[in-house]
C-alpha cells in the first residue's frame, strides 16, 4: 500500500521554526521526486519545495527561498522541510507529494501520490 505520512505541523509565532517530515512506503524510492505543497482555504495547492533523489536537486518557490530548506534521508525514506522565519502568510495546510522515477526540476509538477496533509499555523 502506497503511503506518504506527514508529521511536524503545528502552531508557532511569527519568526519561529517548524520541521515537517514525510515518510514514504509502498513505492519505489529511487530516482524519485518528493516535494511539499501548501494550500490556503479556497485556493489551489501550490508547490513550495521539491527534491529529486539523484543528485539532491532542489527547487523552491520564491516566497520561501532563504527561509525553507528541503532535505532527504533515503535510508529512512524520509524528506524534511525545515521552515525558519515563519510568517503569517506561511500558514496553510502542507501536503507531501511524490512521483517515483520522475526527475522534477521546479515546484510546478503533478504528483502521483499525496499525503493527508499537516496544518501549519503562524500567529502574528
Amino acid at each position: 500500500q502506497v503511503q506518504l505520512v506527514e508529521s511536524g505541523g503545528g502552531s508557532v509565532q511569527a519568526g519561529g521554526s517548524l520541521r515537517l517530515s514525510c515518510t514514504a512506503s509502498g513505492m519505489t524510492y529511487s530516482s524519485i521526486c518528493v516535494g511539499w505543497f501548501r494550500q490556503y482555504p479556497g485556493k489551489e495547492r501550490e508547490g513550495v519545495a521539491t527534491i529529486y533523489s539523484d543528485g539532491d536537486v532542489t527547487s523552491y518557490t520564491d516566497a520561501v527561498k532563504g527561509r525553507f530548506t528541503i532535505t532527504r534521508d533515503n535510508a529512512k525514506r524520509t524528506v524534511y522541510l525545515q521552515m525558519n522565519s515563519l510568517r503569517p502568510e506561511d500558514a496553510a495546510m502542507y501536503y507531501c507529494a511524490a512521483y517515483p522515477l520522475f526527475r522534477c526540476r521546479t515546484t510546478a509538477w503533478d504528483p502521483k501520490y499525496w499525503g493527508q496533509g499537516t496544518q501549519v499555523t503562524v500567529s502574528a
